[in-house]
């Protein structure tokens, strides 16, 4: 059983988050904490342009909405955005927030995961604690 658990949350049609988080509530401690964590990845310059000024706190309140929806329920749970490079900002939050345990949904892994590799992958290579991997 683990005390403090990070859930980071993708919203890809083939993530399923909401199995992720079936995971972490069997797996949690009596009192632990379970963290979702979505991570916002920067876009390129030349794209925000083309986007409305407001188009990250609209993305934002979306993106908390939906965690939100997925947390209802679930005693001590929290919501967290955070905006940088997925698997690192994953890796960093949870050696900074003393993380026992990740859940993370995965995809099926194709050809470009091969040369470039998955956000799952990296987290499961360089996690300093436990993953466990959702398909």
């Amino acid at each position: 059983m683990y005390d403090n658990i990070l859930v980071p949350v993708s919203f890809e049609a083939d993530r399923n988050a909401r199995e992720a988080m079936d995971i972490a509530q069997a797996i949690r401690a009596e009192g632990g904490k379970i963290t979702l964590l979505h991570v916002m990845e920067h876009l390129p310059q030349y794209a925000t342009e083309y986007l409305p000024p407001d188009h990250l706190e609209k993305a934002r309140a979306d993106i908390t909405g939906g965690l939100s929806a997925l947390s209802e329920n679930v005693e001590d749970a929290e919501v967290v955005v955070v905006e940088g490079h997925s698997a690192r900002t994953i890796l960093d939050y949870a050696d900074e927030t003393k993380v026992d345990c990740i859940v993370i949904a995965s995809h099926r892994p194709g050809m470009q995961d091969y040369f470039l590799g998955s956000t799952a992958a990296r987290v499961v290579r360089h996690a300093k604690c436990a993953v466990h991997v959702v398909r």
